[in-house]
């Protein structure tokens, strides 16, 4: 090759202008904004992040589980392609949401806000923790477009129950994420070895820490203190204040024995959509569908609560077939790419809700690492199903099971009756859309 035939191939660029386009030019996969949030936190706190319980068993396999289902795409044109679906109702841009997590400060100055400018921007709903440390009405404020979900526990304090959801309401959350696997906190031995305690433990390793980490340790000293507003139903005053009791709170616990009563109990409170949060078992989906629940989020809480529970995705077909389409199901844990999406998609899944992922994009860049992290899951959702040969969300949940296939299933061949074509004449050659 001669040289001119290099230097027209060679491409220099120059200094990136933005950390959007600095992040376009670094970070390819959800995997590289992993390893990019790793560098930016002090390991204590991007191991709460990644974290789970006991042996991490549920961590793992919620991955994994992904790489169990094959594709098998079908060949044809693929037009008029569009990632849009609805959801509880409403629009979205695309199939995902981002979950619930507590302590989001922790990992950037901006929090829950930079999270839910994000998301308003790509026009998919948030869902705000109860552990939260940034007030709703801040939330609210940040992104007032935004279709904002609020996530709480059930409680038999109904008098505080009442006043919350009061709260919840004036401050325009459209819909409730209940958990129900929260009845005791995971043996998380990550967060205990790192000081992550109730009360906190301050070791000597994680003052070094946050000394070889200046940027965030400045962030996290110039700041409110990590505090947890939402848990009342008083508007707090003034800056953010924090306790030792709030931290029992966030990493110890404490169960209040609820059933299926107070689930009763709140759908006749709450007049909006509410979402079973933490659901893995098919036979408590018909017991939501009696009460009048809408949705189903199919979640074993990130791998962070009990150890070896089945992964969302392998009891998302049993969950599917026992809604019978009377709920709609939202499925989260161990989904890292726009691939994975699709697969829930195609086993029968609404939705899906990314946790870790926009952490990372957070804990990396503030709001344009969440923003690049959710155009990463919209890009490798488009290539996914355009190579799959399909156009829309609807055709994908419709046909799905039919281009998927699980490892332990037999690829045997169906007889089919061949499709007659009818030729075209040579001056008019057929032209083939992908």
């Amino acid at each position: 090759m001669k040289l001119k035939d290099i230097k027209a191939l060679a491409s220099v660029q120059g200094p990136a202008r933005s950390t959007a386009e600095r992040l376009a030019r670094r970070c390819f996969s959800v995997e590289d904004m992993r390893k990019l949030a790793a560098r930016r936190l002090p390991r204590s706190i991007f191991e709460y992040i990644e974290g789970g319980g006991e042996d991490e068993v549920s961590l793992r396999r919620n991955v994994s589980s992904y790489e169990d289902w094959s594709f098998l795409p079908k060949w044809g044109s693929v037009d008029n392609f569009d990632l849009s679906s609805t959801l509880l109702g409403g629009p979205v841009s695309m199939p995902i949401t981002l979950s619930p997590t507590g302590g989001t400060r922790l990992f950037h100055t901006e929090g829950e806000s930079a999270a839910a400018r994000a998301a308003l921007a790509e026009g998919i709903p948030y869902g705000l923790a109860h552990l939260s440390t940034t007030t709703m009405e801040d939330v609210s404020a940040a992104a007032p477009g935004l279709r904002r979900w609020f996530n709480l526990e059930p409680t038999p304090d109904k008098g505080l129950l009442q006043a919350v959801l009061d709260r919840v309401s004036a401050a325009g959350y459209e819909a409730l994420l209940v958990n129900v696997d929260c009845r005791a906190i995971g043996h998380r031995e990550r967060d205990y070895r790192n000081g992550f305690t109730a009360p906190p433990s301050i070791k000597p390793k994680t003052v070094v820490e946050g000394m070889l980490h200046p940027a965030w340790a400045l962030g996290f000293l110039a700041n409110d203190a990590i505090a947890f507003p939402n848990l009342e139903a008083d508007i707090p005053e003034g800056p953010l204040a924090s306790s030792p009791d709030m931290w029992r709170t966030l990493l110890a616990g404490s169960y209040e024995p609820t059933d299926w009563d107070d689930i009763q109990d709140l759908r006749e409170r709450w007049n909006g959509p509410i979402i079973l949060k933490g659901v893995v078992n098919p036979n408590d989906v018909a017991l939501a569908v009696a009460l009048g629940i809408d949705a189903i989020q199919v979640s074993n809480h990130g791998g962070r609560q009990l150890d070896h529970m089945a992964a969302p995705l392998d009891v998302l077909p049993d969950i599917v077939e026992r809604a019978a389409g009377q709920v709609e199901i939202i499925v989260d844990g161990g989904i890292r790419r726009g691939s994975d999406v699709v697969k829930a998609l195609a086993l029968g899944a609404n939705a899906c809700s990314i946790g870790r992922p926009y952490l990372y994009g957070l804990a990396a860049a503030g709001e344009a690492g969440v923003a690049h992290v959710l155009k990463m899951f919209r890009s490798e959702m488009t290539r996914t199903m355009m190579l799959l040969g399909v156009s829309t969300i609807q055709e994908l949940r419709a046909e799905g099971r039919e281009l998927i296939r699980h490892r332990n299933e037999a690829f045997i061949r169906t007889p089919s009756t061949p499709t007659q074509f009818t030729p075209t004449p040579a001056a008019a050659p057929t032209a083939f859309h992908i």
